[in-house]
């Protein structure tokens, strides 16, 4: 049937939005018997309650308490984009000895990107991260113990923010659901906000690790000031004003 108000027409976007990743206004505009010009109102205050996030032609969803991608989805989308970004903040590394890496797919992408020519100790809450650097020489991995997300694949509750309270770490490399000069950092789950928010804790310095797209995006828990950061990198997707703005609040801004 096809959705007869602006409610249940934006009810099936945003269904359309998280179960494909994205949508497309001429698309939905056939599939709903509507104008563009209603598609782009819906979208607009889609946009408005933070549900999703417009771009030229159409709009993805935002992640929020009630919606997060699977670790699965994230290894399809923008991996270009999350390799230059993974490969400049490894090189961030400098003289660390001890590092977190957070979970989701970029970190995990880091992970990878890590030198193997000199010791190195990884604490991570992210089984895919400790599985890939596990057999590694001059690698020592810690896990981080805890309930195990299905989503990311990686631990949280306070088993995971007891142990990784007892560290101190030289480098934090974080990931986020979404950064913002207003709210910080954020993430839609509460458990994963306090293993992020106990790792900034632990860290001597911290790197934020995100594509163009996490940029003015915000999520349910907020777990970090943009300030807290050292460093953020991103590619040159996000506009070198915007960068300049988020410098401006502490971190030096790396573009690739």
């Amino acid at each position: 049937m096809t959705p007869r108000t602006a409610e249940e027409r934006q009810r099936e976007i945003v269904r359309t939005a998280r179960a494909t990743g994205s949508v497309d206004v001429a698309a939905l505009a056939a599939e709903l018997g509507v104008a563009r010009e209603t598609v782009r109102r819906d979208l607009r205050a889609l946009e408005d309650h933070g549900l999703v996030r417009r771009t030229h032609g159409g709009a993805y969803p935002v992640e929020s308490a009630g919606f997060e991608t699977t670790l699965a989805f994230r290894a399809t989308s923008h991996v270009p984009e999350k390799r230059r970004i993974a490969a400049a903040a490894a090189a961030l590394l400098g003289d660390a000895e001890t590092v977190f890496v957070d979970e989701g797919f970029t970190p995990q992408l880091i992970a990878e990107a890590l030198p193997r020519d000199r010791p190195l100790t990884v604490v991570t809450a992210s089984l895919p991260v400790a599985g890939a650097l596990a057999g590694t020489e001059n690698m020592s991995v810690l896990l981080l113990g805890g309930r195990v997300r299905p989503g990311t694949l990686a631990t949280v509750d306070h088993w995971t923010t007891k142990m990784l309270a007892g560290f101190v770490v030289d480098l934090a490399y974080l990931g986020a659901n979404g950064i913002s000069r207003e709210h910080g950092l954020t993430t839609p789950d509460p458990a994963v906000g306090e293993v992020k928010t106990q790792a900034v804790r632990a860290a001597r310095r911290v790197v934020f690790t995100g594509v163009h797209s996490k940029f003015g995006a915000v999520s349910f828990c907020r777990f970090a000031e943009v300030g807290a950061l050292g460093a953020i990198v991103t590619s040159t997707l996000l506009p070198t004003a915007e960068a300049h703005r988020y410098s401006l609040l502490g971190p030096q801004v790396i573009r690739v």
